[in-house]
């Protein structure tokens, strides 16, 4: 299967599975604990349904939306993701350039591949990037971080809530997912039946946490990873927020959220926006889905902050649904590096593609000519 024979978000994942080990691909796939809420989370989206509306005359749905004082040109954006250099070499260099040329949000996580200087030089000065930053105890790192990031060009900072401890992951540790990697025989034996991927890995070297390095004086990747686990995170409390939000000066979301009272704190302390997500299925496997939680939130919520959502979204249908359900934005995190892992250059374009049409194509079917009449 090539790109262009590629219709869903599925084909695309099909065809990324192709090209990257193993290691990468459970890295990227798992969930945590059983994995039941990976299931969770598809189950439920697929409960919403439509009743198709008809005889509303002839019209293209508009998908433009405007968010924290930014247009945008779908009501959808690229998620987070931690590590992505080892899905495939540079990932988030394609994908925020993908963002820049079609008028959509990149984030990019405090624990990626590439820091927010090379990100923003690539793309020849980032105008729509999204920071996701995992609290650091230390306040002179987080300054640090936050100066960094606005002086790369990211405009709206997603703090990330949900992560008081690194969870298990055991699927992605048995496949030898993490920092540093284990060249054992496995992994040589894996990544050598994917030999464009090894040589693009070989081109840029070895994944390495690039935006934290600078402050642990050493070069071990064994000792960025203990830094990382030790130092970010876990150290979040509401008066950590507030501070936050004031050093930030800026749009600043909190992600993770997931109780009507925890949405009250937030929008007490003063945060623009709440991201209610479950990391994708990927930290507590006791939880509710995302959908569920958003319903909720939506209800108390009245309209008085932002509603962002992700989790088991994989279609212009699921966005479409979670719109419905009172998000005001929609994050994807998997189905972008699917898009990069099955093609470097087009294929975040392609996922693009796919999630619009499929938004403009379901949209028609019920009737609804632009994003604001699919909110509640």
């Amino acid at each position: 299967m090539k790109l262009k024979d590629c219709y869903s978000i599925e084909d695309i994942r099909k065809l990324a599975i192709k090209r990257i080990p193993f290691v990468a691909s459970e890295y990227l796939e798992c969930g945590t604990g059983s994995e039941h809420l990976l299931i969770r989370n598809r189950q439920e989206l697929d409960k919403i349904l439509f009743t198709p509306q008809f005889c509303k005359g002839s019209f293209i749905p508009s998908t433009s939306v405007e968010l924290f004082g930014e247009s945008y040109s779908v009501p959808f954006g690229i998620a987070p993701i931690g590590l992505s250099g080892l899905v495939w070499p540079k990932s988030e260099i394609s994908l925020a350039k993908t963002a820049k040329s079609l008028n959509f949000p990149y984030t990019l996580s405090t624990v990626a591949t590439e820091t927010p200087e090379a990100v923003n030089n690539a793309c020849n000065n980032l105008n729509n990037g999204w920071f996701q930053l995992y609290p650091p105890k230390d306040l002179t790192i987080r300054d640090s971080l936050l100066n960094r990031a606005k002086n790369a060009g990211f405009k709206v900072l997603v703090v990330t809530a949900d992560v008081p401890m690194p969870s298990e992951r055991e699927r992605s540790k048995r496949a030898g997912a993490q920092v540093p990697l284990k060249f054992n025989l496995k992994f040589i034996f894996n990544v050598l039946l994917k030999p464009i991927w090894l040589l693009s890995t070989m081109l840029r070297g070895v994944p390495r946490l690039r935006t934290v390095h600078k402050y642990t004086n050493n070069n071990s990747l064994k000792f960025v990873s203990g830094f990382v686990g030790n130092r970010l995170g876990g150290s979040l409390d509401w008066v950590y927020c507030k501070e936050l939000i004031k050093a930030w000066n800026g749009p600043t979301i909190i992600k993770g959220i997931l109780s009507e009272k925890d949405l009250e704190k937030a929008i007490e302390v003063g945060f623009d926006g709440v991201y209610v997500s479950n990391h994708g299925g990927r930290q507590f496997d006791g939880g509710k889905s995302s959908i569920e939680s958003l319903k909720l939130i939506s209800k108390a919520n009245k309209g008085r902050v932002k509603l962002i959502f992700d989790s088991g979204v994989r279609s212009g249908l699921d966005i479409m649904r979670a719109l419905h359900c009172g998000a005001d934005f929609v994050m994807l995190g998997r189905p972008f590096m699917y898009g990069v892992a099955a093609n470097f250059k087009e294929g975040p374009k392609k996922v693009y593609e796919i999630l619009r049409n499929g938004l403009i194509n379901n949209m028609t079917q019920i009737g609804v000519k632009n994003i604001q009449d699919l909110i509640k």
